[in-house]
């Protein structure tokens, strides 16, 4: 089972430079990937990224989606597969590309993948990570661990287009990010009103909640029912309290 590389959209997050975008667009139209969404400002130079795209890649330019937030970006993605190079306990665990390939391979049948690429300088904060639902890191030498935008596009873009599932059955539609960060909204308040977790530092709880359901991968109405028994505890909580 091949990538449906039509449910599959790059996200560039605040990107510094319009040839990077067009060098984006190349790498893209090379591995069949002709979605890209730009997160932050929409005044890049057209003419250099075209120089950097080339014709070939045109229409992939002429599709180009700008939004203002990365909500906005990632709201109508199913599953959200984030890039960086900078490790550590906050901002796994980590997956390589070929084995999250596999995985985009099978969800990608009947749900919408966002490949998460951050700032050319800074790469992705924990912020951004932690609305994804897998975080992929390309093994590079110790001595130089920057990779170009465009080359870091490419390689897991190559990775997911020579990918196959070795799944009889496709992943079904899994909940959209959007109705995943209200759910986990719903559930920082309630455990930081019982006192499960500091409400002035809940991040690093939440951050393991969300890896935990990220490898459950919730449906819709799966969301929907945690929203739903999070409501009744915040009701009987409210009413133990008073």
């Amino acid at each position: 089972m091949k990538a449906k590389t039509k449910n599959i959209s790059i996200v560039l997050y605040k990107p510094k430079y319009s040839g990077n975008i067009g060098a984006v667009a190349r790498a893209a139209k090379n591995m069949g990937i002709s979605n890209i969404v730009v997160v932050g400002k929409t005044d890049f130079d057209r003419e250099e990224m075209q120089q950097r795209s080339t014709h070939l890649a045109a229409d992939v330019l002429d599709q180009i989606q700008y939004v203002k937030s990365i909500g906005e970006a990632l709201g109508k993605f199913n599953y959200i597969v984030g890039t960086t190079a900078r490790l550590g306990k906050a901002r796994g665990p980590f997956i390589a590309p070929r084995a999250v390939a596999k995985n985009i391979a099978d969800i990608s049948q009947k749900n919408k993948v966002a490949l998460l690429f951050g700032p050319e300088d800074t790469g992705l904060a924990n912020e951004e990570l932690r609305l994804c639902h897998a975080v992929v890191t390309i093994p590079t030498s110790r001595e130089f661990t920057s990779l170009n935008l465009s080359h870091a596009v490419m390689i897991l873009g190559y990775e997911i287009f020579t990918a196959a599932s070795a799944a009889e059955t496709a992943t079904p539609k899994l909940a959209l990010s959007s109705e995943l960060e209200g759910m986990y909204g719903q559930i920082e308040t309630l455990l930081a009103d019982i006192d499960f977790i500091n409400p002035e530092n809940p991040d690093y709880w939440m951050m393991h909640l969300r890896r935990f359901f990220s490898r459950a991968g919730l449906l819709s109405r799966e969301a929907g029912l945690i929203r739903g028994i999070c409501r009744k505890l915040e009701r009987y909580a409210h009413h133990k309290i008073t």
